[in-house]
């Protein structure tokens, strides 16, 4: 009777070192529902119904590229702060040396035209506004008006986290992850979050980006200057390429003095 009672103590302290060790180690999978993306739930949290992008606003500490091209180069180069080479050679680099900064009143200063009050408009609207300043000196002016500071930040569990320029119309969020190299295997899709700065201040939107639904969203495109954050999954801490295995050998330690204290 002794022997058995020993044999089943024995038995029942090696059932918790298994069960301890493999929660351990289960705690670190990921599985393939984690890292899905456009997966369909039938309880997903978000609308079907399509939500059109909105346009950005321009901002205060904005920076307006302007280009004024007209038949007459001596003419154009009054408007242009590059001078009669007009965009030769653009890239954002001089973009931002020859760019127009919004200041904190919602106005920019343009050469001849003065200031006008951009704060509140999309790029079309404030080129419009333009064109109408200039008609008082000209009346065949093409004019070209871009967002200098045109980038999204992304941050986190990401393969490459840093701030990349748009070059595009419409980015989508997935495209912007794909900037900085996609998710890495631990990082969390199904919160990430975009910090999206307004005109009333900063909003943070965190969203499932493994739902299918989530294309039908406001923020399904990036603005310019949205911050896209990732953050970690719960059993990163358990990753074999992290792998604590400090803690391994503190609880094998443990689990061997239970078992020694179960046998007695």
């Amino acid at each position: 009777m002794t022997n058995l009672n020993s044999w089943q103590k024995h038995f029942s302290s090696r059932i918790i070192i298994i069960i301890a060790l493999g929660g351990l180690l289960l705690g670190g999978c990921v599985t393939s529902r984690k890292t899905t993306y456009l997966q369909e739930y039938d309880d997903s949290e978000y609308s079907t119904e399509y939500v059109p992008p909105e346009d950005y606003l321009i901002q205060h500490n904005d920076n307006i590229y302007m280009n004024v091209a007209t038949p007459d180069p001596r003419l154009s180069a009054m408007f242009n702060a590059m001078g009669e080479g007009g965009n030769t050679g653009f890239d954002a680099a001089t973009a931002q040396i020859y760019s127009y900064p919004v200041e904190i009143d919602g106005t920019v200063d343009l050469p001849y035209i003065g200031s006008l009050y951009v704060m509140g408009l999309t790029i079309m609207e404030a080129k419009k506004l333009i064109e109408a300043a200039l008609s008082d000196y000209v009346n065949d002016a093409t004019v070209t008006v871009k967002l200098v500071n045109n980038t999204v930040t992304v941050l986190g569990e990401v393969v490459a986290p840093g701030v990349f320029p748009i070059y595009k119309e419409r980015l989508n969020i997935y495209q912007a992850l794909a900037l900085a190299g996609d998710l890495d295997v631990f990082g969390d899709r199904f919160e990430v979050s975009v910090i999206r700065k307004s005109l009333e201040g900063s909003v943070v939107t965190t969203f499932d980006i493994t739902d299918k639904n989530i294309i039908d969203t406001e923020f399904y495109y990036i603005q310019p200057n949205d911050v896209v954050y990732v953050k970690p999954m719960r059993g990163k801490f358990f990753a074999i390429e992290t792998f604590p295995w400090a803690l391994v050998l503190t609880g094998i330690t443990t689990a061997i003095l239970l078992d020694s204290y179960l046998r007695e």
